[in-house]
C-alpha cells in the first residue's frame, strides 16, 4: 500500500517583509505548551516552520493561523492525526461548522467573557502579572489572551488571528518615546481593544502628552501590586467587561481623553471617604509585624489620594475655568480613592489584619470579610 499523500500545501519560504514568530510566541497565542507544538511538528508534520541561521524556528503568519486552528479544533475533540494533513482552507471550514453549531449561535447571542480580556506587550510586565501574590488581588482573574515582545508583533498577530475584541491592550514601556504612538494605534486596531493602558518607567513630557491626547491611559509603572491591579481595573468601567462585543473599538484618534465618559468615571461626585487619615495611619502601623509592606503602602497611597481630592475641591472656587478643571480632578481622584479603599480591604483580608473603624465604618476582622 502506498503511503497516504498529504493534501497540505508546502509552506512558502518566509520573506523579510513577512512577520516571523518564535515557537514560544506561537505557543502562547495558541494557549498550548511549546512541547506539544514540537510533537505536532515532529510526529505529525502538522506545521513546517523555517529555521533561522541562529537555529531558532521561525513561524510565518500562515503557520501561526494554522497552529491556532489546530489547537481550537483539538479542543473540540478532533485528533491531531486526523487534522495534520488538512489544508488551511479545510481547517477554516471545519472550525466554522463548530462556530455555527455552538450553543447560542443560532439565537444570535454574543459570547460574553466573564473576565477582563487583556493582551500584554512586554515580557517583564507579563512575568509580574503572573505573581501569585498579585493574582490574589483580582476578584475575578483576567483572561491573559496573549503576550508579545513588541507592539509590532502584537499588531501582526492581532490582524492575523481576528479574534473577538479585547478589553485592554496593556503596553509596558521601560522608556517611553513619542514614536511609539503609530505602533500603539496599529496594535489597538488589530485587536479591536476597547481600552489602551501604557505603564512606563521613564518618559518625557512630550511622549506622555501625546499618548494621553490620543486617548490612552498613561501611568508610571506602579511599584505596588495593589496599585497596579487598581489601575488596570480602572481602565474598564464597572459592568463594561465584554460589553458591546461587536462594536468597533474606540480609536485613539479624535477622542477627548479628559472626559469622564472616556475615563469610564461616573458623572456625579464620589461617595464620602470610608477611612479618614487617623484610621489609615493606625492601619499602616499594623503591618510592621508582618513581612509584607503592602498594607502600609496602600494606606499611605489612600492618604495621598484623599489629600489631593480635597485639595482639588478647594481649588474649584478660584475661577470658572479653574472650577471646571479642578472638579474634574476631584472626581478622578475620588474614583481612584474608591478603588484603593476596596484594595485596602482586600490586602487586610490577605494579611489577616483587623481593619480599624473609621468614618462610621464598623471595625471588623479582615478574615471574616469574605
Amino acid at each position: 500500500m502506498s503511503p497516504r499523500k498529504s493534501t497540505r500545501r508546502a509552506p512558502l519560504p518566509a520573506s523579510p517583509a513577512q512577520p516571523s514568530f518564535r515557537s514560544g510566541a506561537v505557543a502562547r497565542l495558541a494557549d498550548m505548551p511549546v512541547s506539544t507544538l514540537r510533537i505536532w511538528e515532529q510526529r505529525y508534520q502538522a506545521v513546517a516552520p523555517s529555521t533561522a541561521s541562529t537555529g531558532h524556528r521561525q513561524y510565518s503568519a500562515n503557520d501561526v493561523e494554522r497552529v491556532v486552528l489546530l489547537r481550537q479544533l483539538t479542543l473540540h475533540g478532533h485528533a491531531i492525526g486526523s487534522l495534520a494533513g488538512l489544508t488551511i482552507e479545510q481547517l477554516r471550514d471545519l472550525f466554522r461548522t463548530h462556530e455555527v453549531n455552538k450553543p447560542g449561535a443560532q439565537a444570535g447571542l454574543p459570547a460574553r467573557p466573564a473576565a477582563l480580556r487583556i493582551v500584554v506587550v512586554g515580557q517583564a510586565m507579563a512575568r509580574r502579572l503572573e505573581r501569585p501574590a498579585l493574582s490574589q488581588l483580582w476578584s475575578t482573574a483576567p483572561e491573559w489572551v496573549a503576550v508579545f515582545d513588541s507592539l509590532a508583533e502584537a499588531a501582526q498577530a492581532g490582524a492575523l488571528l481576528k479574534q473577538q475584541p479585547i478589553d485592554v491592550l496593556l503596553c509596558h514601556a521601560p522608556g517611553l518615546q513619542v514614536d511609539v504612538l503609530p505602533d500603539l494605534e496599529a496594535a489597538q486596531q488589530a485587536w479591536r481593544a476597547r481600552h489602551v493602558g501604557v505603564a512606563y518607567r521613564f518618559a518625557g513630557a512630550a511622549a506622555r502628552d501625546a499618548l494621553v491626547k490620543s486617548g490612552a491611559s498613561v501611568v508610571r509603572e506602579p511599584a505596588d501590586d495593589a496599585a497596579l491591579v487598581a489601575w488596570l481595573r480602572s481602565l474598564v468601567p464597572a459592568g463594561g467587561v465584554g460589553a458591546q462585543v461587536h462594536a468597533p473599538a474606540r480609536s485613539l484618534k479624535g477622542a477627548d481623553p479628559w472626559s469622564l465618559d472616556a475615563l469610564g468615571l461616573p458623572a456625579g461626585p464620589a461617595p464620602a471617604r470610608r477611612f479618614d487619615d487617623a484610621t489609615l495611619t493606625e492601619f499602616a502601623g499594623l503591618s510592621s509585624s508582618v513581612g509584607c509592606e503592602c498594607p502600609s503602602h496602600v494606606a499611605e497611597l489612600l492618604m495621598q489620594i484623599g489629600s489631593f481630592e480635597r485639595y482639588s475641591a478647594s481649588c474649584a472656587s478660584r475661577s470658572p475655568a479653574d472650577a471646571e478643571l479642578h472638579l474634574h480632578l476631584q472626581r478622578v481622584a475620588g474614583a481612584a480613592r474608591m478603588l484603593f479603599e476596596a484594595a485596602l480591604e482586600r490586602v487586610a483580608k490577605a494579611e489577616g489584619l483587623v481593619l480599624p473603624a473609621g468614618n462610621g465604618v464598623p471595625s471588623r476582622a479582615a478574615d471574616t470579610a469574605a
